[in-house]
């Protein structure tokens, strides 16, 4: 069996600020380039609902790439292809914006995209790799913060740099930190490796990557994309069949891109499937809030960010209190009583009105930010604890998976009700947007306090006294 590599306590001390850094440059480009999109179409002379396709293309790249993200990191080893993955994501921005015409712009977002859909395994796998389990939940608490930060700023900093600067420096501030992030990972970033060199599988990868690609197609088209219903359900169609046909390809071969024996580890199969249901409310907040404050209470898009901070700030207090909840309650009580919490707070936004006062609306984003971010912590490290270090590449990647999915689901889903709840479009809708917005939040509130119920198959003792516990862990 392979042994852990012995890292030096500054190799220690500083890898999960790198890995921080790479997961806010991912998140937070996913969500700064939505306010420029007008800009950007008027300076490039296109249709504003032409646009799409830039977002749509490096999504699609990453929901491709990312199934084979653990196997290319095992080949290669984790430095090299770390390295690569924020110098690819470092020209794809210079290229975005050097971009005159909106093809070159597409072609540019493929490339960061490349880059992109490596970013996050890779970083959560070296953590995985390179710290015994026991410190996994301080480790990842600290570390999904950031990601956790990128969609609630991006959008007005987006804003902001469109108003004063020019929609080019969305792209370009990304250039400086990219150099700080490789150097970094040049030198604090440990190479660690697969410890056998498998077959790659092919076939299973494009059997994975083309239902990764179809589903997200149908639930963006669901949501942001608009596309006609038919369509959606012809993409999702497609999309099982291909998972369909992975799944029992990966059953009948010896090394498929994720095992179905993944499944066999308890806390991964409840992690999961918590992570693709609870986040439905989680991957909705960051479309919601901003949309509440400015389009149903009349906030400008200063003081929508600004009533933003208490969210963001109470989820980075919240990591503190991620590990000694944990270590007192044990998993299964703090995620299903967390979800619990999640899906209420969703669902209490729905009593929001322009005569709440502000302060309190304030403390309600503040809470929810706590739960939020104690939800995305305890559901991440309970997924990869029990995974011994020859499965944790194949979960970590299906982790990402599955996150990518969900995320694009919550959103699709919140769009979905949104205009299904107007009152333009059937007789069951509402008369006024304020009324969408919180039968809205109420409907989504619900949907995430379902998911209580599968971290409920959670024994009280799954994760609390991990395999690997002492100094020796995972050293056998």
């Amino acid at each position: 069996m392979p042994v852990r590599p012995v890292l030096s306590p500054e190799t220690l001390r500083w890898l999960p600020w790198v890995v921080a850094i790479a997961f806010f440059m991912q998140s937070l480009d996913g969500t700064i380039l939505n306010t420029a999109l007008p800009d950007m179409a008027r300076d490039l002379d296109e249709n504003p609902l032409r646009m799409q396709g830039v977002i749509v293309a490096y999504m699609l790249t990453v929901a491709l790439l990312i199934p084979a993200s653990g196997w290319i990191a095992d080949r290669f080893g984790t430095k090299k292809i770390f390295f690569s993955a924020i110098l690819l994501f470092s020209f794809g921005s210079l290229l975005c914006a050097l971009s005159g015409t909106l093809d070159q712009l597409i072609g540019a977002r493929v490339i960061q995209g490349l880059g992109g859909a490596l970013m996050l395994p890779i970083g959560r796998l070296v953590v995985l790799k390179a710290y015994p389990r026991s410190e996994l939940v301080r480790i990842m608490g600290f570390i999904t913060i950031p990601g956790l930060l990128g969609p609630l700023i991006g959008p007005t900093m987006g804003g902001w740099m469109v108003q004063y600067l020019s929609w080019h420096w969305i792209f370009l501030i990304n250039l400086p930190v990219g150099m700080l992030g490789c150097w970094a990972v040049w030198h604090f970033i440990p190479d660690l490796r697969g410890s056998e060199r498998t077959r790659f599988d092919s076939l299973g990868f494009v059997l994975f990557g083309a239902a990764m690609v179809f589903i997200t197609i149908a639930m963006e088209g669901l949501g942001e994309l608009h596309m006609p219903h038919l369509r959606v359900m012809l993409l999702l169609f497609a999309g099982m069949a291909c998972l369909a046909a992975y799944w029992l390809r990966a059953g009948a071969i010896s090394n498929p891109l994720f095992s179905p024996t993944l499944f066999k580890t308890k806390t991964f199969a409840v992690g999961i499937l918590g992570n693709l249901f609870a986040r439905l409310g989680s991957g909705a907040l960051p479309f919601l809030v901003p949309l509440l404050l400015q389009v149903a209470l009349g906030y400008s898009p200063s003081q929508a960010g600004m009533s933003m901070l208490p969210l963001a700030a109470a989820a980075m207090l919240a990591k503190w209190g991620a590990r000694p909840l944990i270590e007192r309650f044990g998993y299964r009580s703090v995620l299903t009583g967390n979800t619990l919490a999640l899906g209420l707070m969703l669902a209490s936004m729905g009593l929001v009105t322009e005569h709440t006062p502000y302060p309190l609306l304030l403390g309600m984003l503040a809470v929810l930010g706590a739960i939020n971010s104690l939800q995305f912590t305890a559901m991440n490290t309970v997924t990869l604890i029990d995974l011994d270090d020859a499965s944790a590449s194949s979960g970590n990647s299906l982790l990402s998976v599955v996150a990518q999915l969900s995320l694009s689901l919550g959103v699709a889903c919140a769009g979905a009700l949104l205009g299904g709840f107007t009152g333009d479009n059937s007789g069951d809708g509402v008369d006024t947007v304020l009324g969408a917005f919180q039968l809205t939040f109420l409907t989504v509130g619900i949907m995430a306090m379902l998911a209580a119920a599968i971290f409920l198959q959670l024994s009280p003792q799954d994760g609390r006294k991990p395999k690997a516990n002492s100094e020796h862990e995972l050293d056998h």
